[in-house]
């Protein structure tokens, strides 16, 4: 069941919403560069692309969207990355929340948490941090929603800082971001979770070229 204070973030994004359906308002987006030329190699893992089809593009709806694994030399396990960026979410094309899609993919998330991961420059970006699993199977996930140079982990203050962004700044645009790797047999989870951190970390700094601020 759901808690008043999701009812009360609904009915602040409706109300919002009208204001800015009433207001005609276009947004101002700002210039980046496609996430085709999100660098190939970080901290030393390799990436390949991975095509995304045609229905899971329109589902997703209008944006930029990068589908990638990446791998490193003596390393049994790879990172999947996922990054969506969507210049304007007024139009009624809004990022999609990773708990929704997961588990109509048949995975169910075991654990969940947000944390604050520091970058390799040393600042710190709230993300969430999961395990899923799908029987035996089980991967490790760090997601977040990035905009404006903002790092939010919970999908209902993301809708929120896009609310008043675009009252404030005239912006809706804004991203997600998912890094994903399996836990191997045996694995320990704390491995993994560090394989995935350690990413991250590196990617982080790499994003306002992508992801205006």
């Amino acid at each position: 069941m759901k808690g008043p204070r999701f009812w009360t973030v609904v009915l602040l994004l409706a109300g919002t919403a009208l204001l800015l359906y009433a207001r005609g308002d276009a947004d101002l987006i700002p210039a980046s560069e496609p996430l085709t030329q999100v660098p190939r190699v970080i901290g030393g893992w390799s990436g390949t692309d991975l095509q995304i089809d045609q229905e899971t593009l329109d589902v997703l709806g209008a944006g930029d969207f990068l589908s990638r694994v990446y791998s490193q030399a003596g390393q049994l396990h790879k990172i999947g990355l996922f990054i969506g960026y969507f210049p304007t979410q007024r139009t009624g094309v809004t990022i999609h929340s990773p708990k929704n899609c997961l588990p109509g993919a048949g995975w169910v998330f075991e654990s969940s948490k947000y944390v604050d991961l520091r970058d390799v420059a040393g600042r710190a970006h709230r993300v969430g941090e999961y395990i899923i699993a799908a029987g035996e199977n089980k991967q490790f996930v760090i997601y977040w929603y990035q905009a404006h140079g903002r790092s939010v982990a919970n999908e209902y203050m993301a809708k929120v800082y896009m609310v008043t962004d675009a009252i404030w700044l005239k912006r809706t645009d804004g991203a997600l971001v998912r890094v994903i790797t399996p836990v191997g047999p045996g694995e320990d989870m704390v491995a993994a979770k560090t394989r995935a951190e350690a990413f991250t970390g590196q990617l982080l700094p790499m994003l306002p070229r992508f992801i205006p601020d």
